[in-house]
């Protein structure tokens, strides 16, 4: 480690980073993600290890990404007041022409649009609880559908830098552009996703063998003027995250440029108003993305993320295929440990920390990010927050019933991916 740490403090430094990690995980009262990761910030800031003036440099650093999820959160919440997302579900229903095992496929295909666009928050929270209501209404098993929900918008997340908010660390870091990341990501994706469908398949075979009966009249959903103008500005703001991308441009234009369209129009037809607009804002995870990028500081400032790296630089420097499985095994891991957005933070900054890194080990670490948290609840906020709104709903699904799944579907799609990115790094 540096030779300027004082070894006290690196000891400190990493009490205070894990126990606040444990305090996220556990969430005791009256803690939430958000208070408990400002809480280690705090303490932080208490003990020295951070400075006051290395707050407006973290803040610069995350403002992209925090201003992304600011305008993300307010499209979708103008995209659900408009009923897109329950118009998207009933119309996958209809294609599903009464069978339970082609719901599945389209409600997969369904969640791979919405994670790829509008990124997996949005599947996860926003279109779980209406798949959950359909399903229930048409007398189906729940459980595929949802599980579904859950594990498409992690797996998906790894197509586009927007499909998950944690994809824009590491973006930003290295000035990833968009042709690069497909080069590199396009084909783990899709085969991981296929992987995911062909698994859930088989492993629900029975569950959605059943038939259902479909009255298109039972589930109308009104398309008027203000329903046709949200699809237009989500399908600008699409292209404009597209063309963002592509010119290695900050994402939150296109994200707050979108928020900003669907704002004035819904004010014009008067279908909002600021109160609906603040109950779709969730401040708490802004809180959270910031306090964690302080904690990841107080890491660098003793020289802890330095001394991983360069055990990392070692390793990828002498097996570049096992250092590709080993990051995207080591992520995932990490991940459902610590949670993703953690587990992204430390990475970035120990690969920040190497000069010149590996493509591969950039590309490998979102691949264990994103998919890693299919193994467990804590894996990801989407995920935790998944099962919090199916309890509200009745529906009762144990941490392990999601560790059994998970184990099973998410090691293939992990090997599958890490090969195809490193066959794709040949290329």
């Amino acid at each position: 480690m540096s030779s300027d740490a004082d070894q006290n403090d690196v000891i400190l430094a990493l009490c205070i980073f894990f126990v606040t990690l444990i305090l996220i995980i556990v969430r005791p009262r009256p803690l939430n993600e958000a208070t408990a990761a400002m809480f280690g910030a705090i303490l932080m800031l208490a003990t020295s290890i951070i400075s006051p003036s290395q707050l407006f440099e973290v803040l610069k650093d995350t403002a992209n990404i925090l201003l992304f999820f600011l305008g993300l959160m307010v499209v979708c919440a103008i995209a659900d007041r408009a009923g897109f997302f329950e118009w998207s579900a009933f119309k996958a229903t209809k294609l599903a022409n009464g069978q339970g095992r082609r719901l599945l496929l389209v409600l997969f295909v369904l969640g791979t649009l919405v994670t790829t666009f509008l990124s997996n928050d949005a599947t996860a929270l926003v279109l779980t609880p209406i798949v959950y209501v359909l399903v229930t209404r048409l007398k189906l098993n729940p459980l595929p559908y949802v599980f579904a929900c859950a594990f498409i918008a992690n797996t998906a997340s790894v197509i586009l830098p927007i499909s998950n908010p944690v994809n824009l660390l590491p973006v930003d870091q290295f000035g990833i552009t968009l042709s690069v990341y497909l080069r590199f990501l396009l084909l783990p994706a899709i085969l991981a996703i296929l992987i995911n469908v062909g698994l859930f398949l088989l492993i629900f075979k029975k569950a959605i063998s059943a038939s259902f009966e479909y009255c298109e009249s039972e589930h109308f959903i009104k398309v008027d003027s203000f329903f046709k103008f949200t699809c237009i500005g989500l399908g600008l703001t699409a292209i404009g995250y597209i063309l963002t991308s592509l010119y290695g441009l900050p994402l939150s234009w296109p994200a707050l440029g979108g928020a900003s369209l669907l704002l004035i129009g819904g004010f014009a037809f008067q279908r909002l108003n600021l109160k609906q607009i603040n109950s779709g804002i969730s401040w708490s995870i802004l809180l959270f993305i910031f306090c964690l990028a302080l904690l990841v500081k107080g890491l660098d400032n003793v020289g802890v993320t330095k001394a991983i790296g360069d055990v990392v630089a070692e390793l990828s420097s002498e097996n570049h295929l096992g250092a590709v499985m080993a990051t995207t095994f080591g992520t995932a891991v990490g991940s459902n440990l610590i949670n993703n957005w953690s587990m992204m933070m430390v990475s970035i900054s120990i690969l920040g920390n190497i000069p010149s890194p590996n493509q591969n080990l950039i590309f490998s670490t979102i691949l264990g990010t994103d998919i890693g948290p299919n193994i467990a609840i804590v894996g990801s906020l989407s995920s935790m927050l998944w099962l919090v709104l199916l309890r509200q709903r009745g529906l009762e699904i144990h941490p392990l019933q999601y560790l059994k799944l998970g184990l099973i579907v998410t090691p293939p799609m992990l090997v599958v991916a890490a090969l195809s990115l490193f066959v794709c790094s040949l290329i």
